[in-house]
């Protein structure tokens, strides 16, 4: 790569030791240094001409929410007549240009290249997920942000991280004067509670927001959850009440949305223009997506709950619509190979424990053994049971899964589809196939009322979302 860089035109090639052994007959100056990526954020930043300096930065982090409260900021700031840009893990919005996106956070050059794109387009501010991998990695370097998210921390990633405390530690990077010029923490999550700690002894301001009535700056009373939005009030430091809502079900999604208004807010946007543009918002890619068809009878949503977390988060948050309609709870859901093994277990814990049936299927494999990862899964299940009635099946094919649940479902039902909500393929065996939930779950609705073909892979969809990070 560096000789086919200095070929090209580089004048110089950043490396670390072992690197300028073996480049040592570059007839170009090697500058080395113990990290590289740690240096390459800064260095892309100073070639691009620091972009992130021309632009309203606002960076999310959580296992959790980030791409849901990067869309809601993106309605304030358009609301509060900001030119935007979206940065994350479903695509990368500049203005209204939709690009791919390969990764939550891209790598520093690539990252420095889009801000400064979105300077040279008129971009005014920028809503961006920043997850553990972006920040152990340092590709947020040369990035200040107006003000910074911390949502939630629960198990994932423990592939990447040594251990959970490593994994805080990552995110806990993003709350220190070097990133942010303000943080606004969810203290309902213990971890929020250390962030705020953190905050205070870095000297960093910080406002905090609760919506389970901790005690916090900025909270979301009067919930009102409905199957395809929520209403709220928020109050505000001074005590006073503001009416608002989230065009998303679910109380998780009033945390998300007081997030994005409490970040508006504080970073100069007026309130009420930031509680109208989060609640202008009414769909998130993937994210308790609802799909239908004329006279379905039940509900039906497509999730990336992907997490134990989310997955009990979800699962609890359509229980009540379910009751309401004096139905069943149903969730397909599975685990993805080659990633965090210890969640498999804890996934079939939650799903066994808050759904009334649970149908256990491939995510992603990639190069693991389906059946292997079905059976951590199914281990999980079977010790929160504890010798009660199984309430779960096991349907490998994806698509085979998800034409069952949709079967099985009855009027005033509730059926979640989670674990890869806005993502356009499976990875099995190293192959890469078309496969999107939403497109393959509307043909299963269409197949099962006899207005559609049959349930197939979605190919319909294109491309496949890279390697998710939190």
């Amino acid at each position: 790569v560096a000789p086919g860089a200095v070929a090209a035109g580089a004048v110089a090639v950043v490396t670390d030791a072992a690197g300028a052994e073996l480049l040592a007959g570059l007839p170009v100056p090697l500058l080395v240094v113990a990290d590289v990526r740690g240096v390459a954020g800064r260095l892309a930043a100073f070639v691009y001409g620091e972009p992130a300096e021309h632009l309203a930065m606002f960076g999310v982090t959580g296992t959790n929410g980030k791409t849901t409260t990067s869309y809601l900021l993106d309605g304030g700031l358009r609301r509060a007549g900001r030119t935007t840009g979206v940065i994350g893990t479903v695509q990368i919005l500049i203005g209204d240009q939709v690009v791919p996106s390969v990764r939550t956070t891209p790598e520093s050059p690539d990252l420095q290249a889009i801000l400064a794109t979105a300077v040279e387009k008129g971009v005014q501010a920028v809503s961006m997920e920043v997850s553990s991998h972006a920040l152990a990695y340092g590709r947020a370097a040369g990035i200040r942000f107006e003000a910074t998210a911390f949502l939630n921390l629960t198990q994932d990633h423990l592939d990447f991280h040594a251990d959970f405390e490593d994994y805080f530690e990552a995110k806990a990077k993003l709350f220190t004067p070097q990133y942010t010029k303000r943080a606004i923490v969810d203290v309902d999550d213990e971890h929020g509670r250390r962030i705020v700690e953190r905050c205070r002894a870095n000297g960093v301001e910080v406002h905090t927001f609760s919506v389970k009535g901790v005690p916090a700056d900025w909270s979301a009373q009067d919930i009102d959850l409905a199957a395809d939005d929520s209403t709220f009030t928020v109050v505000a430091p001074d005590g006073s009440r503001h009416k608002a809502s989230a065009g998303l079900p679910g109380d998780f999604n009033v945390a998300n949305a007081l997030a994005a208004i409490v970040m508006l807010a504080v970073s100069g946007i007026e309130l009420q223009t930031a509680i109208a543009g989060v609640g202008d918002v009414h769909g998130v890619p993937g994210r308790m997506e609802r799909v239908q068809i004329p006279g379905q009878g039940f509900l039906a949503v497509v999730d990336y709950a992907h997490t134990p977390d989310a997955v009990q988060t979800a699962l609890a948050a359509l229980r009540p619509l379910a009751e309401r309609g004096h139905g069943r709870l149903r969730v397909v859901v599975g685990c993805g190979g080659d990633r965090d093994k210890a969640k498999r277990p804890m996934m079939g814990a939650a799903a066994v424990r808050l759904a009334d049936e649970a149908v256990f299927t491939d995510d992603n494999p990639r190069s693991e053994n389906s059946a292997d990862i079905l059976a951590a899964v199914t281990a999980g299940a079977d010790a929160e049971l504890a010798g009660a009635a199984q309430n779960y099946r096991v349907v490998a094919d994806r698509a085979a899964a998800i034409a069952y649940a949709v079967a099985a479902s009855r009027p005033g039902d509730v059926l979640i589809v989670a674990g890869k909500g806005h993502e356009q393929g499976q990875e099995i065996a190293g192959v890469k196939k078309p496969f999107d939930d939403r497109v393959v779950l509307r043909a299963a609705l269409e197949a099962s009322a006899g207005t559609g073909a049959a349930a197939g892979s979605g190919a319909e969809a294109e491309g496949e979302k890279g390697r998710s990070e939190q």
